[in-house]
């Protein structure tokens, strides 16, 4: 393997020592599953909304496969006047009570994992890193209409015990975001990642209450106080608008119907397990997995031919909000997904010094 070291270049301006005590690590990359775009909704609001600037910047040049994800590029009349390049890099940020912590976003590398991971591995020991959490999002046959559950993984169980599992041993294509978490664990360094349930059929569509559940567990787990006012009530614009589409549409609220039916025997049954025998790791309904029975629920591409084609946008079949009536926000909202990955977003400047404290704020442990 070559030299991880090359593989990245620290900011001449690096942290002092006061700004960074043993910081959390969140890692957000595209490129792998992120339903509801949560794990980007997420990222881009605290780069919105908090003060951060770049310690290290990684070459893509060596690790991004340009073919395979495109970046934009603009022409105008007569020639090429520019092209959105992607970056990879860790920031700085500082959360609400001026406290710092490390966030790393840009595209998954698509090759050099190994080298990659372990470059990071040597950011997180610069740093002195104290957890590293990776936040993303995966499509589960479960209604709009519930909380949405979260599943957790690492290697703190005081930071997983309180999320109960929905699965037991599965096999899923390998990302980087879950090679960093195991190789960090070998090495031990404390590690977890959260990554929250959206509805299947509404994967396909940027999703804030998703993004709101990660930024409200990783306030919870690390005790950073986090910002969630805009991401609220583009939340509730987006419920509202969804439940309007439902309602038209008697099919897809029947199916609605189903899962709703089907998400609250599966929580009887867990708090009966639970009751019956504390510690049984059984899922009620859902056998060695814990999951609700799936082999009847209709697909994604099957829910989203049952809405009319006036209403929402399909991507892939699944229902897409209209653009003029999409939450706002900054352009972590307004934006539509058009593909995992696909180059970086403009963000405007950094928000330096600001602070928006409120009652809406997420609370740091023990708030």
């Amino acid at each position: 393997m070559q030299d991880p070291r090359q593989l990245y270049t620290l900011a001449s301006e690096q942290p002092k020592e006061s700004e960074l005590d043993a910081p959390v690590l969140v890692h957000a990359l595209s490129g792998f599953v992120d339903a509801g775009s949560a794990g980007r909704l997420a990222a881009d609001y605290l780069l919105a909304e908090l003060p951060h600037r770049v310690l290290a910047t990684f070459d893509l040049d060596q690790v991004y496969d340009y073919r395979a994800r495109r970046p934009p590029m603009i022409f105008t009349e007569d020639h090429w006047t520019s092209i959105e390049q992607p970056t990879l890099e860790l920031r700085l940020v500082q959360d609400l009570a001026g406290r710092g912590f490390l966030l790393l976003t840009g595209p998954e590398p698509d090759v050099q994992w190994e080298r990659f991971v372990a470059a990071v591995g040597q950011l997180v020991d610069h740093y002195q890193v104290g957890l590293t959490m990776g936040i993303h999002a995966i499509p589960m046959a479960v209604p709009h209409t519930r909380p949405l559950g979260i599943t957790a993984h690492g290697n703190r169980p005081d930071l997983t015990r309180q999320y109960p599992a929905w699965v037991g041993t599965v096999q899923v294509p390998g990302h980087v975001a879950a090679l960093l978490e195991l190789r960090l664990g070998e090495s031990r360094h404390d590690v977890a990642g959260f990554a929250v349930h959206v509805p299947h059929y509404l994967s396909q569509a940027d999703y804030p209450d998703a993004a709101l559940a990660l930024l409200h567990g990783l306030a919870t787990a690390t005790g950073l106080t986090l910002p969630s006012q805009e991401l609220r009530e583009a939340g509730e614009r987006t419920r509202a608008l969804v439940q309007e589409q439902v309602e038209e549409q008697p099919e897809v609220l029947a199916v609605v119907r189903s899962l709703e039916q089907q998400y609250d025997a599966f929580v009887r049954g867990r708090e009966r397990s639970l009751l019956a025998a504390d510690g049984d790791e059984a899922g009620a309904l859902g056998g060695s997995t814990g999951l609700p029975d799936e082999e009847n629920l209709p697909t994604a591409d099957e829910l989203g031919a049952s809405w009319s084609g006036s209403s929402p946008r399909r991507t892939g079949g699944a229902a897409k909000a209209e653009p003029s009536r999409a939450p706002r926000h900054s352009r972590a909202l307004s934006r539509s997904r058009s593909g995992a990955g696909r180059g970086r977003r403009r963000r405007r400047p950094p928000a330096r010094g600001r602070r928006r404290a409120s009652g809406a704020d997420l609370p740091p442990v023990g708030h």
